[in-house]
């Protein structure tokens, strides 16, 4: 299977006699930014959450690279090459945004307690590399500036970005990106596309992006995966997805839940 490949089979999430999830088949292809959407409680986070091994799903199968990593820990998935932004920060608020991206990037590190000890020989390398690494992700994301600035002290559209930038630290195969624009003003999110763009076309990586902004889904997106009440709508280009009817009414019914 194609790297960064995903594929979700049947998958099915119940929270006591509340169905979350209701038999979802999704597919993503290498290289592309496919944007998941629907009305608040569709259940587009829980996807998210599934494919991370914050929840485990009920029923059905999720395969990464032809591998399955349904119900494995957070941990696990992260090593295979999953990334994850949150639709809040989620950082250390009072560490430098340099060391939360050192933080990312642990799924990297090879060492053992004893030679982080003595910090000798490949475990001093290791660590001048993953400096040069994250210098580098600070550099993509134009935050170099911040770099020795604690997380709580910088402004709510840059400490998103920091998020975006500590999910790319890990240099991971599939980027999940949790509504990375909800809270961002125009100028904001001009830039965020532009990160976006730059990680399909410099990077190469897969992203499955939640988003209710249409517009930027509109602009961005390769692909339109539909969800409502859990269940598959109808997915496609974005040019034929937001004329379809069914999505029209989705959006125009507007349940009021949430995720």
């Amino acid at each position: 299977m194609a790297e960064g490949t995903l594929v979700l089979e049947d998958i099915s999430l119940n929270f006591g006699g509340l169905t979350v999830l209701d038999g979802l088949r999704l597919e993503t292809r290498p290289g592309e930014i496919l944007a998941l959407i629907g009305p608040n409680g569709a259940g587009k986070t829980s996807v998210l959450n599934c494919i991370s091994g914050i929840y485990r799903p009920g029923g059905g199968r999720i395969v990464f690279e032809g591998q399955e990593i349904t119900g494995l820990k957070p941990h696990s998935v992260a090593r295979r090459g999953v990334a994850r932004t949150f639709q809040h920060a989620e950082l250390f608020p009072h560490l430098s945004l340099l060391d939360n991206l050192l933080i990312g990037r642990h799924t990297r590190f090879r060492s053992n307690l004893l030679s982080e000890g003595i910090f000798f020989g490949p475990v001093r390398r290791q660590e001048v590399e993953h400096r040069r690494r994250v210098e580098e992700i600070l550099d993509f994301v134009e935050l170099q500036r911040y770099r020795k600035q604690p997380v709580a002290a910088l402004p709510f559209g840059i400490q998103k970005v920091a998020g975006f930038a500590r999910a790319l630290a890990m240099e991971p195969k599939l980027l999940l990106l949790d509504e990375p624009s909800a809270g961002l003003n125009r100028e904001e999110k001009e830039d965020l596309a532009r990160f976006i763009l730059r990680i399909k076309h410099d990077m190469g990586i897969t992203m499955l992006w939640v988003e209710h902004d249409m517009q930027m889904v509109a602009d961005l997106a390769d692909r339109i995966y539909v969800v409502d009440y859990g269940r598959f709508v109808t997915e496609g280009p974005p040019e034929e997805v937001l004329e379809d009817p069914r999505v029209v009414e989705v959006y125009l019914g507007g349940h009021g839940k949430k995720d």
